[in-house]
C-alpha cells in the first residue's frame, strides 16, 4: 500500500545540475551592474553599463529603465528580465572565473 503524503511533503527527486555555470543568486546593483553567485560558489559581477548606454544596445535598450533593470531574476539558473531578456550563463561564468567580472560592450 502506498504511503499517504501531506501537502507540505516534497516527494519529488531532487535534481542537481552538473554544470557549474547555473546561477544560485542575482542582485541588481547601482550603475547597471549585477552581483551573481553560481551553484559551485563562484561569485562576481556583471557590468552592463557600457552595453546599455551604447547605440548598439539592441533589445537591451529597455534596461535603461532603472526599475526594469532592478526586476532581474533567475530563470532556470540564468539571469533574466521580463520580456524574454536573458544573459548566457556559460559565457558569464567563464569571464567571472577568469577576471572576477564580466563587462559587456
Amino acid at each position: 500500500m502506498r504511503k499517504e503524503t501531506t501537502p507540505n511533503e516534497d516527494s519529488t527527486t531532487r535534481i542537481v545540475p552538473s554544470v557549474p555555470w547555473r546561477l544560485r543568486e542575482v542582485r541588481p546593483l547601482e550603475s547597471y551592474r549585477l552581483y551573481v553567485k553560481f551553484i559551485d560558489g563562484l561569485e562576481g559581477f556583471v557590468d552592463l553599463s557600457k552595453l546599455i548606454a551604447s547605440d548598439n544596445a539592441g533589445v537591451f535598450i529597455v534596461l535603461r529603465d532603472p526599475q526594469l533593470f532592478r526586476s532581474v531574476y533567475l530563470n532556470y539558473g540564468s539571469v533574466a528580465w521580463p520580456g524574454d531578456l536573458d544573459l548566457a550563463p556559460d559565457a558569464m561564468y567563464n569571464e567571472i572565473k577568469n577576471n572576477g567580472e564580466w563587462i559587456i560592450y
